[in-house]
């Protein structure tokens, strides 16, 4: 049955690329160009409707044929260096001006879920939307207080939509492990799993509202982000109540200018704001196109910004923080060899990767990075080269990556529009070296003492106990008194590391403070 309704899927994405004439638009394209008189023949060319442009019917397409081709869509909308113009300018409109469905429909929903009527709960109600997105669209309100909100609505009957193309993208993902050479490498079923979670965290508003007020707390004394705060009172699975902002669209470039906004201050805190988010509080908005960011324009010499919709937010493993930091910092200090062995050593690629082999290919890659601003960098022929060394070498995708990668893409997308100048690798590299600096440096060194050095006095006066214990059970539990002892000398190896440690930083500033007496011995003698 599942396979019938995956067919039957299949063929009615088939039937929206002939109605938009899709298939005739491949032709167009520098790899099908020479076989462009084939495009006379296929149903689309004669089919297509004739008074759109074609960045109209792919916004089209991708509308009708539903929220996670939209979402392909909105992630292409932010490479306008890879877009045509026309393309680029219709796929933007995705990002918060999809099609929206009836405002009585919402209303009605609204109603359901408070099991109220409308204006009991809401002073007044816009039905009229403000923005429509894949998943939900937002209305205006205000509440019996006078204070202005916003109401997020999911879309009616999305999770069933949802639910089938996710099973369509796992049947493409079975083929392409199945068939394709490079399935195993680029591990699709991880990839479409990733993808799927991402999605049905977006379909609870419950987890959303938590999400922005942890991003809050994060940013709450920052001058550079502001979060609205959410209404909890209101707050349902499937409506979302929050304050409503006032700021620029982060894409009305024009009105920025006119008012005097220094882009190159909002351009380089956007890198700063995001590789905070990712390295110090390891909780990331992952969703940062540019219908869900806005400019408090208030002080345009030092702008801020506004974000909104936190469906979907990223965060890493520790180990991969840390390979993430080491290996950006590698790269800024063009220290190839140190790449590929964090590369192997992390099991990005086979171990049996020869390390001097794959340093020299990713040399070739990401020297173009260097000395060159963002303007004069092709990130298109970068990650097309990067993927070939990664096919070279069976670099596997990593799946929990891939929300970083695609808010990486965004961030230069924005960066791009904002302030082409920009040097984003420049501006991360300060904050980077500053964080693995308080992780592995003297100062993390000092701050791990203090974090364990509490759990050290309490387990201390226990280890009298523990290998008493041991003793007590050595014949009648073998197992038990490994474990224990290995516990025993894993605490023992820790204090005596401890010991260690403080010898060495007393010792150090008993011959730093022996130096400087002598010095000033010796200066007040003269």
């Amino acid at each position: 049955m599942r396979m019938i309704r995956q067919f039957i899927r299949l063929l009615s994405i088939y039937r929206v690329i002939i109605r938009f004439g899709l298939d005739e638009l491949l032709f167009s394209t520098k790899i099908f160009r020479p076989l462009r008189l084939l495009a006379y023949l296929t149903p689309g060319y004669w089919l297509r409707p004739k008074d759109l442009t074609r960045g109209m019917r792919i916004r089209l397409a991708l509308e009708e044929l539903g929220p996670i081709f939209i979402k392909f869509g909105q992630i292409l909308s932010t490479r306008r260096d890879l877009l045509p113009d026309d393309i680029a300018f219709e796929l933007a409109k995705l990002q918060d001006k999809v099609a929206p469905f009836c405002g009585i429909q919402a209303r009605e929903i609204i109603e359901k879920a408070y099991d109220r009527p409308l204006l009991e709960v809401f002073a007044q109600f816009d039905t009229t939307p403000l923005a429509a997105a894949s998943i939900a669209q937002v209305h205006a309100a205000r509440l019996h207080n006078g204070q202005d909100v916003i109401i997020k609505v999911l879309r009616p009957g999305i999770k069933a939509r949802i639910t089938k193309d996710i099973e369509l993208l796992y049947f493409l993902a079975n083929i392409a492990n199945r068939y394709w050479s490079d399935g195993r490498r680029l591990r699709p079923r991880e990839v479409v799993a990733e993808f799927e979670k991402n999605l049905q965290d977006e379909l609870d508003l419950m987890r959303e509202a938590a999400n922005a007020a942890q991003l809050r707390r994060n940013f709450k004394d920052s001058d550079s982000l502001y979060i609205p705060e959410i209404e909890w009172d209101y707050t349902l699975p499937n409506v979302l109540v929050m304050e409503r902002i006032k700021g620029i669209p982060i894409r009305d470039i024009e009105t920025l200018k006119r008012e005097g906004v220094n882009l190159k201050h909002l351009a380089e805190i956007g890198v700063e704001i995001f590789f905070t988010q990712v390295f110090r509080d390891n909780f990331f908005h992952a969703d940062m196109h540019p219908g869900n960011i806005f400019v408090d324009i208030s002080n345009p010499e030092r702008p801020s910004y506004i974000a909104v919709d936190f469906g979907i937010m990223g965060a890493l493993s520790t180990e991969d923080q840390h390979y993430l930091a080491a290996n950006f910092l590698a790269f800024f200090r063009r220290d190839y060899h140190r790449v590929a062995e964090l590369h192997v050593h992390s099991e990005w690629v086979p171990p049996s990767t020869r390390v001097e082999e794959f340093e020299g290919a990713i040399r070739s890659v990401c020297e173009p990075f260097f000395d060159k601003a963002l303007k004069d960098i092709s990130f298109g022929l970068v990650l097309l080269r990067l993927f070939q060394t990664a096919r070279r070498y069976k670099m596997e995708v990593q799946p929990q990556l891939v929300l970083l990668q695609k808010t990486l893409l965004n961030i230069e997308g924005l960066g791009r529009e904002l302030y082409p100048e920009l040097d984003l690798w420049k501006t991360a590299k300060p904050f980077l070296e500053r964080w693995m600096d308080e992780r592995i440096g003297l100062r993390g060194f000092f701050k791990g003492i203090q974090t364990n050095l509490p759990l050290w006095a309490e387990t201390l006066p226990e280890l009298p106990l523990l290998v008493h214990d041991a003793l007590v059970h050595r014949k009648t539990d073998s197992e038990h008194i490994k474990h224990l002892s290995l516990e025993v000398s894993n605490l023992t190896k820790e204090i005596r590391q401890w010991h260690e440690r403080l010898l060495s930083i007393f010792l150090t500033a008993f011959i730093f403070s022996s130096v400087i007496g002598i010095f000033l011995y010796l200066f007040f003698q003269d």
